[in-house]
């Protein structure tokens, strides 16, 4: 259910004139799961997801099934990373507040240097091969981890699990 009451005014809510661009731009593994969904949405009084996947945006399944984890009047929109890099203006002029998501740190960057993020909110990058523990949710390879840190020079980082 939405929230009638105003969302909070958070310091990355980013206004373009009298509409609301995407005011959370989150690399999570997870992608769509209970904490963005009632954590950051409902908090930030979201309309609408876009969710950053290749192999995702292929597949009417996978769309299906996390379309199912988000309440019936959200939106969930979903782009393959080289059509959210062409793309991305007509979601953030959005009378609606959103969240875009991509599920790792390439497909951020490539965001970032595509223009328009300022700022970034490092969610959950779980344990897999390779990778080494960073904090109590964040697990890098040596390549992720420099890839963050070449993020990170393109633009800030937000490390928190839910809005203040």
């Amino acid at each position: 259910m939405r929230r009638s009451a105003a969302a909070p005014r958070l310091p990355f809510l980013v206004r373009r004139g009298n509409s609301v661009a995407i005011v959370l731009y989150r690399i999570d593994d997870r992608l769509i799961h209970g904490q963005v969904v009632v954590g950051w949405g409902q908090p930030l009084d979201i309309g609408f997801i876009v969710l950053i996947d290749d192999e995702v945006a292929s597949s009417e399944w996978e769309q299906e099934l996390y379309r199912m984890g988000v309440p019936p009047e959200m939106e969930v929109h979903f782009l393959s990373i080289a059509d959210a890099e062409t793309q991305l203006a007509r979601y953030r002029a959005d009378a609606q507040r959103g969240i875009l998501l991509t599920g790792d740190i390439e497909s951020m960057r490539r965001l970032v240097d595509a223009g328009g993020v300022s700022s970034v909110n490092l969610g959950g990058i779980h344990h897999r091969a390779g990778r080494t523990q960073r904090l109590r949710y964040i697990f890098l390879s040596s390549d992720e981890e420099n890839a963050l840190r070449e993020l990170a020079g393109a633009a800030l980082l937000i490390i928190r699990n839910q809005p203040v």
